[in-house]
């Protein structure tokens, strides 16, 4: 399995100059991929631009979307942006796409929150279309529902689960998997895992935590708990996904502090 990180493009805090001073220290670290989060009604740097601003100061590491929220965007303008920074990155990209859930973002956005499924599954059929099969960034679609393991066996490479513990993740693999097989696609999907982490900082990472995700309510408060905090907590958790035969975990930090980089690869070495 191989371990990411997250570009802090939704933490408080995280200035221009530090997001490509972040990119930069990533691409030097163990890490294999550098990913982003979506909100759109969020003091926020906007995923696809923060990922094409990396593309420039980087050169290994790959670079990912998990996720972007597909039906906030117009299909053929998403298509453009993510062969331009397939482009600009080399081929370095994985799109992760999936539906979101803040209705605060449909609403900016004027997208009618009822109908974003079959909006997504359209955007996903379109975007197939749109690219040159030889030039195609990897495709993640996320979700947890019939519906979104549909989608994904239909149009994509792969499956991003939206986090929680070792066994949340093998449950939505194995739903990921059956979806698979009913629709006869050889091999399997790649797996795409994602935590939240900040070594050091323990209040200001679950402050950060409990504000992005307020609109679900006491939930907040489950996620705040479940931040990693702790080299062992860290190693446990790398661990355990890997046992259910995750391929990318994404650790994210909720603390825009570039020694968060240094700390976790020491934690990961």
């Amino acid at each position: 399995m191989n371990v990411d990180v997250g570009l802090p493009n939704t933490t408080p805090g995280a200035s221009g100059e530090l997001m490509l001073d972040w990119a930069r220290r990533a691409d030097e670290g163990p890490f294999s991929s550098l990913a982003v989060l979506d909100r759109l009604v969020y003091p926020s740097h906007e995923p696809m631009t923060s990922l094409a601003a990396a593309a420039g100061v980087t050169d290994r590491i790959r670079l990912a979307t998990m996720i972007v929220i597909a039906p906030l965007r117009n299909g053929a303008l998403l298509a453009k942006e993510a062969a331009t920074v397939a482009s600009l990155s080399g081929g370095r990209l994985t799109l992760g796409l999936g539906l979101g859930a803040r209705h605060d973002d449909y609403d900016a956005a004027g997208v009618d929150h009822k109908t974003r499924g079959r909006r997504f599954s359209r955007q996903l059929a379109e975007l197939r279309d749109a690219w040159d099969a030889a030039a195609a960034p990897e495709l993640l679609v996320g979700g947890n529902s019939g519906p979104a393991f549909e989608r994904m066996a239909r149009y994509a490479d792969g499956y991003a689960h939206g986090g929680g513990p070792p066994r949340a993740f093998a449950s939505a693999a194995t739903k990921a998997a059956a979806a698979w097989r009913d629709l006869g696609r050889p091999g399997r999907p790649r797996l795409w895992g994602q935590a939240y982490f900040a070594l050091g900082d323990e209040a200001a990472g679950a402050d950060y935590l409990r504000d992005y995700y307020a609109f679900t309510g006491p939930f907040a408060e489950k996620v705040a708990a479940a931040n990693l905090t702790s080299p062992r907590a860290i190693r446990d958790f790398v661990r355990g996904y890997a046992d259910e035969g995750c391929d990318e975990l994404v650790l994210l930090p909720t603390v825009a502090s570039l020694d968060q980089l240094d700390r976790l690869a020491e934690v990961l070495a």
